[in-house]
């Protein structure tokens, strides 16, 4: 079973200025003439972490890190003016643009692939290829499994019980909508329980077995009160996008390779998606990791993806034309 590759540094950092009040943080690592990819990390706003360079042949690939609007080291942190998925896909051409890349591959996880999809049928012309994993629709049946009794709640009744807390049983019809209302209001205590209330929800059930890495990553906070907020700030707004968009948009994907990784217990993001996506886009490669949750960490999910990586870049090392 593949591992990590070995921990690298950046050899390039960039503070990116985009629509104000926004500045995003790049950062390039590998090998500054190989295959461009670029890393599209979760949430919204989950930020980059310390493995996502570790997927990627630092000989190969020209590794492009970026934290999206609000989080990680983008600023302002948590801000929410001007933050949503058109934007992004904007963001993610002004960076290829900034950095001279000709074409890319995008990797991307949870929302990850749903932002690289979105730029994927946008920008088609720019796409080398796709590898994506825990896919993520944001269809309003995706958002309802997470967010409504009777989904997830129903294999995890115990982390349930916590992440409702928060909010009174006259609110629990919409808790989207409830915790917005926490999360973008005035009282700073409310906001930082809900915050990490949110958080701790999601990253208690990312994995098939339970992790406390992950865990302690996903309530630190920081990052819980980026997730949180931008997380319910897009989602209250059925993540900018019409239901159903990604699917009905694939044909775009034509001619486009990719490889989608997705755990058979996938409790964040059931495999649904995955396949629903496979089967509007033939190019794609399913692969189901059957003893796997949602998180990119899990083994079985690691070993999936650095061999994703490997044959991508096999498949683009020597065509120089495609390359920045």
């Amino acid at each position: 079973m593949l591992m990590f590759y070995p921990e690298i540094k950046p050899y390039a950092r960039h503070q990116i200025a985009v629509e104000p009040p926004h500045e995003l943080y790049v950062d390039e690592s590998g090998n500054p003439d190989g295959v461009p990819v670029l890393f599209v990390h979760g949430g919204p706003g989950s930020g980059c972490g310390k493995y996502d360079r570790r997927f990627f042949d630092p000989e190969v690939y020209r590794i492009i890190l970026f934290d999206q609007r609000g989080c990680g080291r983008s600023t302002p942190h948590a801000e929410l003016e001007g933050n949503n998925l058109q934007a992004l896909v904007a963001d993610i051409e002004h960076i290829r643009e900034q950095l001279g890349v000709e074409k890319w591959v995008l990797f991307g996880g949870s929302w990850g692939s749903t932002l690289s999809l979105v730029y994927a049928e946008t920008y088609p012309e720019r796409v080398l290829g796709l590898i994506l994993r825990g896919i993520f629709l944001c269809r309003q049946r995706d958002l309802n499994w997470f967010y409504h009794e009777g989904g997830a709640s129903a294999v995890f009744p115990d982390y349930w019980q916590d992440f409702v807390a928060p909010i009174p049983d006259a609110e629990r019809d919409d808790l989207i909508a409830a915790y917005y209302e926490r999360l973008t209001g005035d009282n700073e205590l409310a906001t930082m329980a809900a915050a990490k209330a949110w958080s701790l929800w999601e990253g208690r059930c990312a994995t098939l077995r339970p992790n406390q890495d992950v865990v302690d990553s996903f309530s630190n906070p920081y990052k819980a009160l980026a997730l949180a907020r931008i997380e319910s700030h897009y989602f209250v707004n059925r993540a900018f996008l019409e239901d159903n968009q990604i699917l009905r948009n694939a044909e775009r994907l034509a001619g486009i390779p990719g490889i989608i990784v997705h755990g058979r217990y996938d409790m964040v993001c059931p495999l649904d998606n995955a396949f629903d996506l496979q089967r509007a886009w033939p190019d794609a490669e399913l692969q189901i990791i059957r003893d796997a949750g949602h998180a990119s960490r899990e083994a079985g999910i690691v070993d999936a993806l650095i061999r994703a990586t490997d044959a991508m870049a096999r498949k683009f090392r020597h065509d120089s034309d495609n390359l920045a």
